[in-house]
């Protein structure tokens, strides 16, 4: 079998099936990424470039269609050479963000393509309309819809997709939504487990354990869309009822979603100016390796996940395999993986109250989190598990596509989740 997979930041949701595909006697397995990725054994890389930048001055809702097929076009030229080099794939695994998956149909006209559909954007009823401040904005939901084209002709141009969680799929136009899967990346739980002998070192030189009282925070970058404001106007008043509390927060000062801060600067420095704590009480680590991430999971005692009705973030279940107590906003996806009371605490996203009820009441009674705790990582184990669940149904969706067959249609899972 040969397959292809498509990733501008190489291996992204791919980091498992790549290598396992690869890994199999007699498969051969190319990668078309962006330069500066990482190798993986066994696989061919392909790196395609941009001819050029977006055209100065285009109409505002364009300007981000031209960029994805810019992308498209730099994609396609990269399989064209693999094409001239012999290589045609049976199946094409291609994420469908940023425009690459356009023209792959174009190049390699046999083959079945398997497009990975993360999020499908809607100027109601998910993040684009969440925050109360939002108003109504033409324009804006004119760009909103626009944002949405590469992805649908990627779809029409595929022969099936997968989609991480329930209300992701969801998110999808009905025609296309019964040739999505959803099938979750999948957990490491046997890498992501609570390490009781873990210590992490303070860049001040003190170390943690999982002994003290640490409230964990993480994200890819510390933004609204990550509750990062809602967090930083929680922790005063969380240290005040806990003296001997610590607060941990991983991640960049980047803005990954959504827009910076009135001032122009970071969203960190703007909201140190609004709120008030005991800065030595609170660390900042910035981005970490994956070491000191798993040591910051296992020596929390409560870890605090919000978000905008948005992507779902691996670092959340990842915690929840870790057995850390979540204290997350009541908001889709998360509400599709956390049951509150029964594998962790649901809050309300704009009301820092109820974070700072929630994580204090945990504080201070440590042993009566360790049901959800446990629940949560038998959640993970039972549902996301990459090895025993969520891998193997990727391996056999490959499989079935690369002998020329389809799933059965996607029936709707969703509303039941959504009502229970």
């Amino acid at each position: 079998m040969k397959i292809l997979f498509v990733h501008q930041n190489m291996p992204g949701q791919y980091k498992h099936l790549a290598p396992a595909l690869a890994g199999e006697e007699g498969n051969q397995v190319a990668f078309i990424t962006r330069e500066g990725k990482p190798d993986i054994e066994g696989v061919t890389k392909m790196v395609y470039t941009l001819t050029r930048e977006v055209t100065p001055n285009i109409h505002q809702y364009l300007a981000r269609l031209e960029d994805q097929v810019l992308h498209g076009q730099g994609a396609a030229r990269a399989a064209l050479d693999l094409l001239r080099r012999g290589f045609v794939p049976d199946v094409i695994c291609a994420h469908t963000g940023w425009g690459e998956a356009l023209f792959l149909r174009d190049v390699f006209p046999g083959a079945r393509i398997l497009a990975f559909s993360e999020f499908y954007y809607s100027a109601k009823g998910s993040d684009i309309d969440f925050a109360p401040d939002q108003v109504q904005n033409l324009d804006r939901d004119c760009r909103t819809r626009m944002r949405n084209t590469h992805m649908l002709m990627s779809l029409e141009a595929s022969d099936w997709g997968i989609s991480p969680t329930w209300w992701q799929w969801s998110r999808h136009p009905e025609m296309v939504r019964n040739k999505i899967s959803v099938i979750h990346d999948g957990v490491d739980t046997e890498l992501c487990q609570a390490d009781p002998k873990a210590v992490l070192e303070l860049p001040n030189g003190e170390k943690l354990t999982s002994d003290d009282e640490v409230v964990t925070y993480i994200a890819r970058n510390m933004e609204p869309y990550r509750g990062f404001d809602i967090f930083m106007q929680a922790i005063g008043p969380i240290l005040e009822n806990r003296p001997n509390a610590r607060v941990v927060l991983v991640g960049g000062d980047d803005i990954s979603y959504g827009n910076g801060p009135p001032d122009g600067g970071k969203w960190r420095e703007y909201m140190f100016s609004r709120v008030q704590f005991d800065p030595r009480r609170v660390h900042f680590l910035g981005r970490v390796p994956y070491s000191i991430f798993r040591s910051v999971l296992s020596i929390s005692r409560v870890h605090v996940y919000l978000t905008y009705p948005f992507v779902l973030s691996w670092w959340m279940l990842e915690a929840m395999s870790h057995e850390c107590l979540l204290i997350a906003s009541r908001t889709a996806p998360v509400t599709e993986v956390i049951r509150d009371g029964i594998n962790g605490r649901l809050v309300d996203f704009f009301k820092p109250e109820q974070v700072i009820g929630a994580v204090v009441a945990a504080l201070k009674e440590p042993a009566a989190t360790i049901p959800m705790r446990k629940a949560a990582r038998r959640t993970i184990l039972t549902e996301y598990d990459l090895r025993r669940v969520c891998l193997p149904a990727q391996l056999e969706l490959v499989r079935t596509l690369a002998e020329n067959r389809l799933p059965p249609p996607t029936e709707d899972r969703w509303s039941g989740k959504r009502d229970s």
